[in-house]
């Protein structure tokens, strides 16, 4: 074998990077196991000492949060966890840029609000082009916006350039927005969260493991940002304030610990307890920064014993800096704070730093701000921003921040400034401080830059921050999946359970097949996979989710294809005579371009379902793709590798690659495929005809992905039918309710659209009253409706609008580039028509079956993402089978030239029925395993794949190459 150097130089060094990322996993997981011991079940506790321990060096000098960030991830399937896609006002930001009362302009706009609410393909800018230029002609959007945007918008721009504009400032806020939530989730503790943005420029998705509170995260990700700016104190004139406030603190400590003295107990009195509603929201500091929802704090220390360094304390000390404390330790700062507000001046305010100070973000600052007016607030609010923009000061000095501000900031932005000359002004983004530069002197004119040592990201990040008041940009939730972690863990169980069984059932069919040593050989060659596989998602940092494992068995049963290409072809050789040396070397010598050219074709496809698919079907497209690209190495190149070891040796020189089992079932084929095709295809004419009735009548069970709504998944302690949920549910719900069994008959899925074009925070809220009124019978005394909840989904109309144009144009694309594919290949249009109508036929197969069956199968069948998804992965599968015979026809037109077109077919086809009923039979196999041990999560796919692998297998063999055929033969009568 050619460049046998490189490829184990490439394998070692494919295993060490495996071997390296997959280590960061083993290493978290021991610490997590370790926190775990450690808190006893208190997940508090938990958190907090893997937090004590996040930016400590625990492994080749990565810190505990490093180590846990290079960790393969567990989708929101495994562990659980929340999933959102945002879409950001786009409608807000139209009308802010524009100011103007414009009657067809608002009405535009009025109408593109509607269109965007019901769904549509177009993006919001395009949707808003269309309908004003429609209500106005004539109607030019320079004369709108060259009034409120004259240095961007000329008066005799075109609408072209306007509108080019507007996307630009779009994008603007979709990064600004984009920041300010990474920076909110950031600061809600959640472990590897997912936030990314999507093909369209105002929209976001966020994906949060391990969540348990859905409202509140609803909360958080929909507020919108708010940016002010604050007068601020210097320390020097609170000092006696804060004397009185150590001196009573140091009392209240003292009371505290001679109470624990005399009690064997940590906790404190009423007055010890501090929550969210405890606190004056508007008259004191945000809740503790890493411990919100501790409901008691014990103070053992005075105040500023819990500060590294208080320059409160310091004489002559000037700024607004309070001090800097422990991040452990916040939370009794703002208890003391809080306890003793009556103490200081009533516009005295207390803010958190955004950033940690130290290399170990251990220690965060406090500032003393000071409010104005008569409500104590803020002096200047962050929406007088025009813009901002972070540069290099001249001649390559420290980078500085620049910004701008409209005629009423300005004004008032030169009073402020006037007065607080060598005074601090705070910038301060949902209340914390991000900067706060002393005011050298009086900024007429609304022009500022801002100084400080600004690194270059330290300046973008604060350019970021004063945009995010450039506009009032709202977002609200067009998607929503949630997952309990009961659940989660089902599906854990489920994935793994359905791999191993998968993994045993393919071992034992190889050694049945091929013999004990050839059987092994594609056995470890399987288990590499598998190893390479993982490490390549834990370089890529991707997802592990359960379609995610359904993508990686199912790269194992094609990584099985490859093999069993590789050993039929040297059984050929063998069976012509030749010794299994020079058997071996042809046998991998001639299966190499059929592997190469089944293997690309999947991995196309799977790169089209990682375009248009989100989520989960990405994850899996994605985990598809590599084991595919791995398959490839592992069975082309180390197999041959070790073989040619053993030979190189003198060992293993009698295999046969034949056992009493496949002598027994596959011998010499004779079927005249082209002449029996008719009868086949007169029966798939059939088939089309009774399923496109049945699509007319029947239907398809169309899930929310495609209709907009809701899906809840309730479980209850005792079996109940879903005749009876309907029932009970209906009236609460106007009718608008289907439910089906999932997994156990105490387990129902429940779908409803009813207010699914509301909005609010509160509509969610309602809906689940509404649920537990209507199951109220069903439900066990003394629980809620939300325990019962196991997991919930919401698409709004918008988005399921979007994935129906994906998923046909992902379909579509996919079809279109296997034609091109075979045709660059083969270089006749015989054999991408061909392939083309078959696979037609294949993926028109799992519609028209899905619709014939789903109203009798004991499972979900669903037109969904998931169903879309599986009709790409056949097609992606389907043309393997296409290709052999293809690759087998090619060869046998250069042997034998003279050989009758249709005998060629019929030899090819026969040659190679052996590899088709072998892949076929393994990946069925396969598949059934999934099917019966996988869980109710993928159940769906893999019956679809099923479906696919049968009926692929059959148009391989009577469409895709009598198609080609018949073409081809067209072809010589027109030479003729």
């Amino acid at each position: 074998m050619q460049n046998k150097g490189f490829i184990q130089v490439f394998s070692i060094i494919l295993t060490l990077i495996s071997l390296f990322y997959l280590s960061f996993t083993v290493v978290g997981r021991q610490y997590n196991k370790k926190a775990d011991q450690y808190a006893n079940g208190d997940l508090a506790l938990k958190n907090q000492y893997l937090d004590s321990l996040s930016t400590e060096k625990v492994y080749l000098n990565y810190t505990l949060k490093q180590v846990r960030s290079k960790e393969i991830g567990l989708g929101l399937d495994l562990k659980g966890g929340m999933n959102v896609t945002l879409e950001i006002d786009a409608a807000q930001v139209i009308a802010s840029l524009a100011n103007t009362d414009d009657p067809q302009f608002n009405q535009a706009l009025r109408e593109s609000v509607a269109q965007n609410r019901r769904g549509s393909s177009s993006d919001f800018i395009s949707l808003f082009r269309q309908n004003y230029e429609r209500i106005a002609p004539d109607g030019r959007l320079a004369n709108i916006y060259s009034i409120t945007m004259g240095d961007r918008v000329r008066p005799t721009a075109s609408n072209d350039e306007v509108i080019t504009i507007l996307r630009n400032e779009l994008t603007s806020v979709a990064n600004n927005s984009f920041n300010v939530l990474a920076t909110r989730i950031d600061r809600f503790g959640v472990v590897a969260p997912n936030i990314q943005k999507l093909d369209r420029a105002e929209r976001i998705l966020v994906e949060l493991p391990g969540i348990t509170e859905p409202e509140r995260v609803r909360n958080l990700l929909q507020g919108s940002a708010n940016l002010e700016f604050w007068k601020t104190y210097n320390v020097s004139e609170l000092g006696n304030y804060f004397n009185e406030m150590n001196a009573r603190s140091s009392e209240y400590a003292m009371a505290q610990r001679s109470s624990q003295a005399t009690t064997d107990t940590t906790a404190t009195d009423v007055e010890g307890t501090i929550t969210e509603d405890s606190v004056d929201q508007g008259n004191s500091l945000p809740l503790p920064l890493f411990e919100e929802e501790r409901e008691k704090i014990v103070i053992n220390k005075s105040f500023i014993e819990y500060f590294n360094e208080p320059y409160f304390a310091m004489g002559g000390a000037g700024g607004p800096v309070v001090g800097s404390v422990s991040k452990l330790d916040t939370a009794e700062v703002n208890f003391l704070l809080n306890r003793y507000k009556d103490i200081f001046p009533a516009d005295v305010k207390f803010k958190w730093g955004f950033k940690a100070i130290d290399n170990r973000e251990t220690y965060f600052q406090l500032f003393a701000l000071k409010g104005d007016g008569s409500k104590r607030g803020p002096a200047l609010d962050g929406d007088v921003i025009t813009n901002a923009k972070a540069d290099q000061g001249q001649r390559g000095s420290a980078w500085e921040v620049s910004m701008t501000m409209n005629s009423s900031g300005a004004s008032r932005w030169a009073t402020i400034t006037g007065a607080e000359i060598g005074k601090s002004i705070a910038i301060v983004l949902d209340g914390y401080v991000y900067s706060a530069p002393t005011v050298n002197g009086r900024i007429d004119g609304g022009r500022s830059q801002i100084t400080g040592n600004f690194t270059p990201q330290e300046a973008q990040d604060l350019e970021n921050v004063l945009k995010s008041g450039k506009m009032q940009a709202g977002v609200r939730i067009v998607q929503e999946d949630v997952v309990g972690p009961s659940l989660g863990q089902e599906a854990i169980r489920d994935g793994f359970v359905s791999f191993l069984i998968a993994l045993v059932v393919l071992f034992i069919f190889t050694c049945m097949l091929y013999g004990v040593i050839p059987g092994m050989v594609i056995n470890g060659a399987l288990l590499l996979n598998f190893f390479f596989t993982l490490g390549a998602l834990a370089a890529f940092q991707a997802v592990l989710t359960l379609p995610g494992i359904a993508g990686m068995i199912l790269s194992l049963a094609m990584a099985v294809d490859a093999n069993v290409l590789i050993n039929e072809r040297i059984k050929e050789e063998l069976a012509a005579g030749k010794t299994i040396k020079r058997a071996l070397e042809d046998g991998y010598k001639n299966a190499f371009s059929a592997i190469f050219d089944s293997n690309l074709t999947t991995i196309i496809t799977g790169i089209i379902l990682a375009i248009f698919g989100v989520g989960a079907i990405r994850g899996f497209a994605v985990t598809l793709i590599i084991g595919i690209a791995v398959s490839f190495l592992t069975a082309v190149f180390i197999t041959r590798l070790v073989y040619e070891n053993r030979l190189g040796k003198d060992k293993w020189l009698n295999l046969t690659f034949n056992t009493g089992f496949s002598r027994a079932i596959f011998r010499e084929y004779n079927f005249d495929f082209i002449k029996n095709s008719k009868n086949v295809i007169i029966a798939i004419g059939i088939f089309v005809v009774v399923s496109v009735i049945s699509l007319f009548t029947l239907g398809l069970n169309s899930g929310i992905d495609f209709t907009g709504g809701r899906n809840y998944i309730v479980r209850f302690d005792q079996p109940v039918r879903v005749g009876d949920i309907e029932n009970a549910l209906n009236p609460y719900l106007n009718e608008s309710v289907r439910a089906i069994t999932i997994g156990s008959s105490n387990q129902v899925r429940i779908s409803t659209n009813y207010m699914i074009e509301e909005e609010g925070s509160g509509v969610e809220e309602q809906l689940r009253e509404l649920l537990g009124q209507g199951l109220k019978e069903f439900m066990t005394p003394g629980k809620t409706i939300d325990d019962h909840i196991q997991s919930s989904q919401k698409v709004g109309p918008s988005i399921a609008e979007d994935m129906i144009r994906n998923a046909f144009l992902a379909l579509f694309i996919a079809l279109i580039c296997m034609g091109i594919y075979i045709l660059s290949r083969f270089r006749n249009w015989g054999f991408s028509l061909g392939t083309v109508a078959a696979l037609s036929v294949d993926a028109f197969a799992v519609v028209g079956l899905y619709s014939l069956l789903w109203k009798v199968m004991p499972f979900s069948m669903e037109m969904d993402q998931t169903f879309v998804a599986a009709i790409l992965t056949i097609v992606g599968y389907s043309i393997n089978d296409k290709v052999v015979v293809f690759d087998r026809v090619r060869e046998y037109r250069q042997l034998y030239p003279k050989r009758g077109l249709r005998d060629l077919f019929n030899d090819s086809m026969n040659a190679t029925l052996a590899r088709t009923i072998n892949t076929g039979l393994s990946t069925i196999l396969v598949i059934i395993c999934i099917l019966i041990f996988g869980g109710d999560a993928v159940r769906s796919f893999v019956f679809a794949m099923l479906i696919g692998v049968v009926v692929g297998t059959v148009t391989s063999l009577f469409v895709a190459a009598p198609v080609a055929y018949k073409m081809m033969e067209n072809q010589q009568d027109k030479k003729k």
